[in-house]
């Protein structure tokens, strides 16, 4: 079974994406709201927390910041060292990652934002998994954006099943 991490600020067309990744044998881990969301749409998901064995902290401000997380992510499969790290640590690869980052931008636009809201926009986990990510691409696909998920489909999964409707 393959392994995707889901966390993204931007839900648009979520649901049907994920959906069609558990129907071509992914096993979905994610955070916080995604997670919720996936929930109630009765995808079933590994919370990060289940992953790595320790709690969200600093009001969500460390969520994937954590070696079982990085290490799926960063583990050079052709390296029979790097495999055999993940085995002694009990580390499960990650082959996808769709995440997209805190609307930073849009938070300081607004006139009104205070500056305590718009440091809490600075994204550190999203940016630390897409550079993880990409440091990996002959291993890990990622998605940043929602409007590429037709794409990923195409490019990525060639033998794409959708999900459930």
């Amino acid at each position: 079974m393959k392994r995707a991490l889901v966390s993204v600020s931007d839900k648009t067309n979520l649901v049907p994406f994920v959906k069609g990744l558990v129907a071509n044998d992914y096993e979905i881990v994610s955070t916080g709201g995604t997670k919720r969301v996936l929930d109630e749409a009765d995808i079933p998901t590994i919370s990060v927390e289940d992953v790595t064995g320790f709690p969200e902290i600093l009001d969500g401000r460390v969520k994937t910041l954590n070696p079982y997380i990085h290490g799926g992510l960063l583990a050079r499969r052709e390296l029979p060292e790097h495999v055999a790290t993940l085995k002694e640590h009990k580390i499960t690869p990650i082959d996808l990652v769709c995440v997209n980052l805190y609307p930073f931008k849009q938070t300081i636009e607004n006139p009104d934002v205070t500056l305590a809201e718009a440091i809490e926009n600075i994204d550190i986990g999203g940016p630390s998994m897409v550079r993880s990510a990409s440091k990996n691409y002959r291993d890990v696909t990622i998605v940043v954006d929602q409007a590429d998920y037709d794409q990923v489909k195409k490019t990525a999964l060639p033998a794409w099943k959708p999900g459930p409707a």
